[in-house]
């Protein structure tokens, strides 16, 4: 075993030492949290493959790099629509507190059945705003995040989430860079060019903070085209520093507005060593011998369509429609609530396709609220999360985050590198992936590979809208 490579924790009062990769290392200093969670119940670490920022704390309920209970993910945003309750004040203020000491108590608990209870008493409770809210989630990471959040309620709330997708028939109501991202352009497209107007609060969604320059990227740019007074920003984890926390405040000085950070965890880090600029000798497809059985289902029937066409880096227009209750195009709280009785209901559809209690649902990209929401619905035993762009190192070592990489392009964009992590040979018998859209069958070839070096037993393939590619309906065609 390379000596060099570990990452354990050491701590000391509020400080905790990440020994990450060979001289990389990562301290951070908390502040008092009255959620009362510990690192360990949020993230772990692993060596990010980027130049502009060395490592990458990993998610331990995003559902995204690390496979989780798709309930532990869903009670990840419900959180913090409770920490919004709390800042904005509200006649339910003693049973917010209460689900919400509960709820933090449940995310550092292993037992997914507890979780479980915790997150269905927050949607069971009916939560009421005391006024109107808008709610923005950062792709692609935070899509489902914002999204969970937003639809702990059942009215006077709207969401919209990022994309990195070009659809040139629309203009987009905003545009605006991540500056530390290795894919640093976002967009916000709607329905109507409305959407974000009003003079109610704007919630921004990210599953951490920084150094905030993105956050103050999207609020000018919302400032300049939809002025208003009051903006959340939400995450997980806030790293801000005294330079950033001024960022912030110059910015409410100069626009004349209120920014409201929530965060679960707040504290400060320091980096020592450099980054990795190589992929780990672990990206492998080892040989294997062959997928039993594929699967295609569409659900063109049970959700509701948005048809415009996408076109992408390496010119491939994909004319297929998106869905409407990602938010992609925005979504109101009623029409969420509507669509959700139906996610419901397929997922108890596919829990009767299931073949094996070792059962993987994948998400792909920026659709990953949806695919975590019918997985919810799909029994116990499933696991959740999803491919992504981030380029992360892998390694073998019981504290390191993040094994078993495997790269490929990206079926919606092959100019777009796509990683999937943490999935060992053999480890699941049965896979649920799901796409937003249908792709010609050459555009999956490389993906298939994944699940043939991966040992899957059986395949579904759950493509969210309608097939528009005859023909398409078996494993010969896939």
């Amino acid at each position: 075993m390379n000596n060099n490579i570990i990452s354990a924790c050491s701590q000391s009062k509020s400080t905790h030492t990440f020994n990450i990769l060979h001289d990389l290392s990562v301290t951070i200093t908390l502040q008092e949290e009255q959620s009362g969670l510990q690192p360990e119940a949020l993230f772990g670490m692993a060596a990010r493959i980027n130049k502009k920022r060395s490592f990458l704390f990993v998610s331990k309920v995003l559902g995204k790099h690390l496979p989780v209970s798709p309930h532990r993910s869903l009670l990840s945003g419900a959180i913090l629509s409770l920490k919004l309750l709390q800042a904005l004040g509200t006649s339910q203020a003693a049973l917010v507190d209460k689900l919400f000491a509960e709820a933090c108590a449940a995310l550092a608990d292993p037992d997914e059945t507890k979780v479980s209870q915790v997150y269905s008493a927050i949607v069971d409770s009916k939560l009421a705003l005391p006024e109107p809210v808008k709610v923005i989630g950062f792709a692609e990471t935070a899509t489902a995040l914002g999204h969970s959040m937003f639809a702990a309620f059942e009215d006077g709330c709207s969401y919209l989430h990022t994309t990195r997708e070009l659809i040139p028939e629309l203009d987009p109501l905003i545009s605006f860079e991540e500056e530390h991202s290795h894919a640093t352009s976002h967009r916000c497209y709607a329905r109507s060019e409305q959407f974000l107007g009003g003079t109610e609060p704007i919630v921004l969604v990210d599953d951490e903070l920084t150094t905030g320059k993105t956050t103050v990227n999207i609020i000018r740019d919302l400032q300049r085209n939809y002025p208003r007074s009051r903006y959340f920003v939400a995450s997980l984890l806030d790293w801000r520093g005294a330079e950033d926390e001024a960022r912030f405040a110059a910015l409410e000085q100069e626009l004349g507005i209120t920014i409201t950070p929530l965060s679960l965890m707040k504290g400060t880090f320091t980096v020592e060593g450099g980054p990795i600029d190589t992929v780990a000798a672990r990206m492998d497809l080892p040989a294997a011998d062959g997928v039993a059985n594929l699967h295609v289902i569409y659900l063109d029937e049970a959700l509701d369509l948005v048809r415009h066409a996408s076109v992408s880096m390496d010119g491939y227009r994909n004319e297929a429609p998106y869905l409407l209750g990602t938010g992609r195009f925005g979504i109101t709280a009623a029409e969420n609530v509507q669509i959700g009785g139906r996610i419901a209901a397929v997922g108890e559809r596919l829990a009767g396709l299931r073949t094996s209690s070792r059962t993987l649902c994948l998400g792909t990209g920026e659709y990953m609220y949806m695919p975590m929401l019918i997985a919810s619905h799909m029994g116990e035993g499933v696991r959740f999360h999803s491919t992504t762009r981030s380029p992360i190192h892998s390694a073998s070592h019981e504290t390191y985050a993040v094994d078993w990489g495997v790269a490929f392009p990206s079926p919606d964009d092959t100019s777009v590198t796509n990683y999937i992590y943490n999935i060992a040979p053999s480890q699941y018998e049965e896979l649920f992936l799901f796409l937003e859209r249908d792709i010609p069958a050459e555009r999956l070839a490389e993906l298939k590979k994944v699940f043939l070096a991966r040992g899957f037993r059986h395949v579904h393939l759950v493509i969210g809208g309608p097939n528009i590619h005859e023909g398409v309906t078996s494993d010969d065609d896939r």
